[in-house]
């Protein structure tokens, strides 16, 4: 203990009493005092004058003579690693060189006891160094605190916008392969569909040209047993006298009425109606049979119908009666909502099917799990399983979401597609004029799965399906 004491007085002499470190090229003044040659000429140019920054006495020339005796004991020190421990708890102020004792709150800086008394920090507040410094230090310590929190958030941030980045990514590779697959399917189907005719167009040309081209054959034989003939007659009758001439004018006769019949055509034409019809219609609908998705033909369960209700004989249509009908009350059929199910239910698959809805108001569509409740008036959300849009009386189309959410469409559907892909735990609502997007809700589905469809006024609302013409 002696030790680090005696030297901690050693290096307290090899200190600089303006910079408080070991002196560099040290320089003796007129008073004695050593000082470092910088420390010394920066402290002369701030005060204007030659005064020495530790007994203050004045000078009247400035000469510095170097003290290289200090110099090489400071080297020394250095090199023995001997760093004083007085610079942390003795700064001096650069303006009084008096120690720093006080840390004045107001200018946040250090102070001496002579600048606490000084007119500038005359209203200012100090705290003694120890106790700003452990003050500081708490207040540095919840910082710290409060950035590790929030570090913290930001990295569980992160860490969530990238799996919701690299959840995107899969989806729209997943999306990506789905539409490629469907896609795949259908020009399939037409290159088959176009295959199929091209081959049929084929063997029907074959089979009318073969004869045609076989009488052709004849007819060029028979046109050279003419030519033939021809020239032989000219040649006889250039040589031959009237009587001979005569003669075989007879025998000619009979050969010219035995090749009459080479005379005759072989005729074929190609069936046109089969490969110049309305061919796009025809190969629609051999791919509406094709299509796995194409609208189906629903009809509408009597049994859980409200009694306010009516349906079309066909129960195809719905609209609101003026009276109720004396329907028993089963534990299938709503008694408040005006709402009837689907007759057929979905326990796995893609389904979809159109309504249709132009100048229809008051109307709701979508879905519900076979076991929703149907009795009573509680709420219509996904929450007590019903997935369902609707216009309300304001020409409003609302999703029925926890808040509602409004829906905005380009153009006033005239009819709505239903889409529900059970397995991808989807239902979507679209413009089936255009195909656009209206909303979607996304479910994990664990039991049959209804169509539903709600009716407040008089006017039908119908179901769609495929009409072929």
């Amino acid at each position: 203990m002696a030790s680090r004491q005696q030297s901690g007085s050693f290096t307290d002499d090899l200190n600089c009493p303006i910079c408080l470190d070991f002196f560099t090229d040290p320089v003796i003044l007129e008073c004695g005092h050593n000082c470092c040659r910088s420390c010394v000429t920066q402290h002369w140019e701030e005060k204007e004058k030659n005064s020495c920054p530790e007994c203050r006495e004045i000078f009247q020339d400035s000469n510095l003579k170097v003290n290289r005796a200090l110099a090489s004991l400071a080297k020394k020190a250095q090199k023995l690693k001997l760093s004083p421990k007085v610079k942390e708890s003795k700064l001096h102020c650069k303006e009084h060189q008096e120690e720093l004792k006080l840390f004045c709150e107001t200018d946040r800086k250090l102070i001496c006891l002579i600048c606490r008394d000084s007119q500038k920090h005359r209203e200012h507040c100090f705290l003694p160094i120890k106790e700003a410094v452990e003050m500081y230090k708490d207040r540095v310590k919840s910082c710290f605190d409060s950035l590790t929190e929030r570090k913290s958030a930001v990295l569980e941030m992160e860490q969530r916008q990238k799996k919701t980045i690299s959840k995107l990514k899969e989806q729209s590779s997943s999306l990506q392969t789905h539409i490629n697959s469907e896609f795949t399917k259908m020009h399939q189907i037409l290159t088959e569909k176009e295959q199929r005719l091209i081959r049929d167009l084929r063997e029907e040309e074959k089979k009318i040209l073969e004869p045609m081209e076989k009488k052709l054959l004849e007819i060029q034989e028979n046109l050279n047993s003419i030519q033939g003939k021809l020239s032989k007659l000219q040649n006889q009758v250039e040589q031959k006298d009237g009587v001979t001439l005569l003669m075989e004018e007879a025998f000619r006769k009979r050969r010219i009425s035995d090749d009459d019949y080479l005379l005759s055509l072989a005729f074929g034409a190609l069936s046109i109606e089969k490969f110049n019809g309305p061919l796009q219609y025809t190969v629609w609908r051999e791919m509406i049979d094709a299509i796995d998705l194409a609208p189906a033909s629903l009809t509408l369960d009597l049994n859980t119908v409200n009694p306010w209700l009516f349906l079309s004989e066909d129960w195809t249509s719905v609209r609101l009666g003026d009276k109720r009908q004396p329907h028993c009350d089963n534990l299938e059929r709503f008694d408040s909502w005006p709402c009837v199910l689907g007759l057929e239910g979905f326990p796995s698959g893609r389904h979809y099917w159109e309504v249709q809805v132009e100048g229809r108001t008051r109307w709701a569509l979508g879905v519900t799990r076979e076991s929703a409740e149907r009795k009573g008036r509680s709420q219509l959300s996904p929450e007590t399983g019903y997935w369902i849009v609707w216009l309300n009386p304001f020409g409003h189309y609302i999703a029925g979401t926890a808040p509602r959410t409004r829906l905005t469409p380009s153009v006033n559907p005239r009819r709505v597609g239903v889409f529900l892909d059970y397995e991808g735990g989807q239902v979507s609502f679209y413009n089936a004029d255009n195909m656009s997007h209206l909303h979607t809700f996304t479910h994990t589905f664990t039991e049959r799965i209804f169509p539903i469809f709600s009716r407040q006024t008089d006017e039908l609302l119908a179901l769609c399906g495929i009409k072929i013409y």
